[in-house]
């Protein structure tokens, strides 16, 4: 039999229409992240505060002397590692005084803060990240075994089993948006209590540079959605 009948009239690539949405605004994050940043990169804060700095003024304001902050090479792979509980920051936001650098270190300084007053989405994100990467891993070479096997009961079982694994991909993802947001959030709670933004456009930039980020994590979530519901079309009438 064709795969394309497994399909129930969806094949492979004529499936591929509904990630279209997904994949265009993942573009236009992506794009809004590079603009945001290159600009922002540009700008010098007023208070001449590399992320370095910034990100160790709100670490030690809210109790986490004992955090370190290291700097890591690659461009935006800065994160918080909550099981080594250390910072790492990317080597031009780690030593460049820019509005960008702040706003970057002090929303992994957010995620510091998360962790230290065990925010829950935080917490449950964590505890499920093997669990998914499991999950993520499995749920294609399953769901391809599905339809392989075909109508059988062996394929239908297969079939199922793919799709609740990546269940596990779409959680993760739907887990992710806010724990991000509210990383964001905190972030510019921190930066004008503490003065680390010192004016209204210093605020304003890091916000554009904040919210083009956490675009990226809604495009994620989209994709995964959207992907979720691709592979239910092309389960066809598997039923």
């Amino acid at each position: 039999m064709p795969v394309y009948g497994y399909y129930g009239g969806y094949g492979y690539y004529s499936s591929m229409i509904f990630l279209i949405p997904a994949i265009i605004l993942t573009m236009i994050a992506q794009m809004k992240v590079n603009s945001a940043y290159s600009k922002y990169a540009q700008v010098r804060n007023l208070r001449g505060l590399t992320g370095a700095q910034a990100a160790r003024m709100i670490l030690d304001a809210n109790g986490m002397s004992d955090v370190p902050v290291e700097m890591i090479s690659g461009k935006l792979s800065d994160h918080y590692d909550p099981r080594r509980k250390v910072m790492r920051l990317s080597s031009q936001v780690y030593s460049e005084p820019s509005v960008a650098s702040i706003a970057i270190a002090a929303h992994e300084a957010g995620h510091a803060i998360q962790h230290s007053v065990s925010y829950s989405p935080l917490a449950i994100r964590n505890a499920i990240v093997p669990l998914v990467n499991l999950c993520s891993g499995a749920s294609w070479p399953i769901l391809v075994l599905g339809l392989v096997l075909g109508h059988s009961a062996m394929g239908n079982m297969m079939f199922n089993l793919g799709v609740l694994l990546f269940l596990g991909t779409v959680l993760f993802q739907l887990i992710t948006l806010p724990v991000e947001l509210d990383a964001s959030r905190r972030a510019l709670v921190q930066m004008e209590n503490m003065g680390i933004v010192s004016d209204g456009s210093e605020t304003k930039g890091a916000k554009k540079v904040l919210s083009a980020a956490a675009l990226t994590y809604v495009a994620a979530l989209a994709m995964a959605i959207s992907s979720l519901i691709r592979i239910l079309a092309m389960r066809g009438r598997r039923d």
